[in-house]
């Protein structure tokens, strides 16, 4: 699956992938892993979310971590 990230929500991700790994080591490479399988689910399933603000943009939650993908169609963003 291909996505980008707003400038803002890359600077997000990375923040909390070495916040992860400086509490556990391994625990960063771990939200890599959560991250990309959820941008997968919801690159084959983008309806799969409730909108949750119009104009059709939607939050996936991670399970691990208190994270979520935020997106739309043509726009994927990473936020708290």
């Amino acid at each position: 699956m291909n996505y980008s990230f707003h400038p803002a929500a890359e600077a997000e991700f990375l923040e909390s992938v070495g916040y992860y790994e400086s509490k556990v080591p391994g625990l960063g490479g771990a939200l890599i892993e959560e991250f990309e399988a959820l941008a997968n689910l919801v690159g084959e399933s983008p309806q799969a979310w409730q909108v949750e603000l119009q104009p059709d943009i939607r939050r996936a939650p991670l399970h691990r971590f208190p994270l979520s993908i935020v997106y739309r169609k043509g726009l994927t963003a990473f936020r708290f």
